[in-house]
């Protein structure tokens, strides 16, 4: 049984719990001769809180746990002759799990039956081929006594499944049964309900945090790796990076802050001024006819997935400054550039800048608008003077924002800068950023036990601090002077 399956049921159970304590309820106070304490639907949500809360939370501890446990008792009995020079168990456990999900598919397809497997009369050139023929590939270095130690790990997997199945039902029966059984017209179903959604409420409050603390700590956990492996000082202050996955690898980290911060540069000098004039003339200018097709048309940019802003700056932008710019000036051959990234990158930061901006610049009092007017002052002169000064410290919160989300992106900075890490202040030369390299470092058959690998963890950890502060000095600025208005 699936868990999916598992899940269904265990609902299905809760729901005719409720119908259930619902009715039993209301037979309870009539048999009494009481008044219920709250009404008949608490009493049922009580019996269907109980049946379903302890069944679902030992469900997912034991998906947690199943596979942990069966991993453990299965990797003590691999000896170290199967485990290939210069590796781990953990990867002949990789070829273990492949060979059990394998076995799966030959029994679905009939290829081969239970009783073959378990008596292994099936010998170990026969099962390869098979489990060839269903698409698991395996290594010449794959030996007997990893498929034997693949046929114990399904045997107690599915040993496990069907004990966990069974402990599931049998605690949502039994709790339930229990839960209505103690339906009483004293009971205090309400706070009973009222407790339970007080606590999913804290639970999914708490979601943001602890996501946010786990980000952090696998990070700072591979990060850690990184550094002792490779010198911290040598990572942040070094101008050269070359890494290479057969050793004599070099972890400049400059180069590619350079970058980041120039492609961002780039893109704020295109975004800023448009997106803030954009802002100031829907918010001071514009009438109600056109903001209202106006503003919707600029924000359906940002709803543009970032590889189509990318296909735009290789197919259109890159060869058209090339062509027109770099070459007859001398400045580059290449479509890929900080410029093509930047340009393109600003354009889709526009309705960014400019939604925020316009909120903010609405937010301010019409009497601040009105009593310039009538100290004599233009419109021109009443939003530099009045409006704009008071709107400053959010529209400074939203350039920082802006800010960034240029720094994170990716896709736009692959197809538009390329991937050459260098530092060069020509913005007609390719260039990268931290978050290509981030993903260049991760793809492909990585050994994670490698500082080519775990470099991607240390520049993660520092481009999250940084960002991390931008955000935080945006607020800090919004917060600190804006101005407060009755």
């Amino acid at each position: 049984m699936t868990p999916g399956t598992l899940i269904l049921i265990v609902l299905a159970l809760a729901a005719i719990g409720y119908f259930t304590g619902k009715r039993r309820a209301i037979q309870t106070a009539k048999r009494d001769g009481r008044k219920l304490h709250s009404l008949p639907s608490y009493y049922g949500e009580s019996v269907a809180l109980f049946t379903a809360v302890p069944a679902l939370l030992l469900l997912g501890a034991w998906l947690f746990l199943q596979p942990v446990m069966i991993e453990n008792s299965i990797i003590g009995q691999i000896p170290e002759s199967s485990v290939p020079e210069g590796g781990a168990k953990s990867l002949v456990m990789v070829d273990v799990r492949r060979i059990a999900e394998g076995l799966n598919l030959i029994i679905a397809e009939g290829r081969l039956n239970e009783e073959d497997i378990s008596d292994m009369r099936a010998d170990f050139v026969d099962v390869r081929s098979r489990l060839a023929e269903v698409g698991v590939a395996l290594g010449s270095n794959v030996e007997p006594v990893v498929f034997q130690a693949a046929k114990e790990y399904r045997d107690l997997d599915l040993s496990a499944k069907f004990a966990r199945d069974i402990v599931v039902l049998l605690t949502a029966l039994l709790v339930g049964i229990w839960a209505l059984w103690r339906i009483r017209p004293s009971m205090r179903a309400r706070n009973i309900s009222e407790t339970f959604v007080k606590a999913l409420l804290i639970g999914a409050s708490l979601v943001a945090i602890l996501t946010t603390v786990g980000i952090v700590g696998s990070l700072l956990f591979e990060s850690l790796q990184f550094f002792r492996l490779y010198p911290a000082s040598e990572f942040y202050f070094s101008t050269v990076w070359n890494p290479q996955f057969r050793g004599g690898s070099d972890f400049g980290f400059l180069p590619l802050l350079w970058g980041t911060l120039y492609v961002s540069f780039v893109a704020l000098l295109v975004a800023v001024p448009v997106g803030l004039m954009i802002a100031i003339y829907l918010a001071e200018y514009a009438g109600s006819r056109l903001r209202s097709f106006a503003k919707p048309a600029i924000e359906i940019l940002a709803g543009i997935p970032t590889i189509v802003y990318g296909l735009f700056a290789l197919i259109t932008v890159g060869p058209f400054l090339r062509d027109w710019i770099a070459q007859p000036l001398g400045l580059g051959n290449s479509s890929s550039s900080v410029m093509t990234a930047g340009l393109v990158m600003g354009i889709m930061l526009i309705p960014f800048i400019s939604s925020l901006s316009d909120d903010i610049i609405n937010s301010v009092p019409q009497a601040m608008r009105d009593g310039s007017y009538g100290l004599g002052a233009t419109q021109s002169e009443t939003v530099r003077q009045v409006i704009l000064p008071a709107a400053l410290p959010g529209i400074v919160g939203a350039f920082l924002l802006a800010a960034s989300r240029a720094i994170g992106e990716t896709m736009i900075v692959v197809l538009g800068a390329g991937a050459a890490a260098r530092l060069d202040l020509n913005p007609f030369e390719a260039m990268t950023t931290v978050t290509v390299k981030i993903v260049s470092q991760l793809t492909g058959d990585t050994e994670f036990a490698s500082p080519e690998t775990l470099v991607a963890f240390a520049l993660g950890l520092t481009l999250f601090v940084f960002t991390l502060s931008l955000n935080v000095l945006a607020l800090y600025i919004v917060r600190k002077y804006r101005e407060q208005y009755e």
